[in-house]
Formats: C-alpha cells, sequence, structure tokens
C-alpha cells in the first residue's frame, strides 16, 4: 500500500531514483564473450565513461572502421566477432587506457 496523501505535509510525491553509472577507474577493457548468444563471439567495450551521445558515436565509429554489427546500451559497446586487437589499437589512437580481460 503507497501513501499518497498526509494531513501534515499534503500530498505526497515518490522518491525519483535516477539511474547513475558506477564510476570507472580510467581503463577500457575489452573482453570476448560467446555465453548465451549461440557460440557466436562479441568483444564487450566496458569502463568508458562518456555520456550517452559520445557513447553512440564511438560504438558507431567502430562498428564502421571494422566493418561489422553492435549495439551499444547501458554504458556497454558490444562489437560483433573477435576484434579485439583492431578495437584496442583504434580506442589506443583517440587517447584511451586499454586492457584486454578475459578469455
Amino acid at each position: 500500500m503507497t501513501l499518497v496523501y498526509s494531513t501534515e505535509t499534503g500530498r505526497i510525491k515518490p522518491e525519483v531514483i535516477e539511474e547513475k553509472r558506477p564510476k570507472c577507474d580510467g581503463i577500457v577493457r575489452i573482453q570476448r564473450q560467446t555465453s548465451g548468444r549461440k557460440g557466436k563471439g562479441v568483444c564487450v567495450i566496458t569502463g568508458l565513461d562518456l555520456e550517452d551521445k559520445a557513447f553512440n558515436s564511438l560504438a558507431s565509429e567502430l562498428k564502421r572502421k571494422l566493418g561489422c554489427g553492435g549495439s551499444f546500451k547501458e554504458g556497454i559497446i558490444e562489437i560483433q566477432g573477435d576484434n579485439r586487437e583492431a578495437i584496442k589499437q583504434i580506442l589506443e589512437s583517440k587517447g584511451f587506457q586499454v586492457k584486454l580481460s578475459g578469455g
């Protein structure tokens, strides 16, 4: 049961919880994942501390340069295929500190 009115304060507004991304440590991690994707591999890029618009433009630039598909959601960029070395070179040329992680 939700309280909507109080005789002391009047109408009670629900608390608005803003979704915040966790702060990054400044290291961009590139990981290859196949689980839950029917054996098809993707490169997952995490640790970028950018706004949504910058994330989207970086994801589309990576897809264009690598000639493959991918997506951007919730601060994570997914690029289809195993292109970790090429992604690392592109991100390092943009000034990011990059590590390959996982298998």
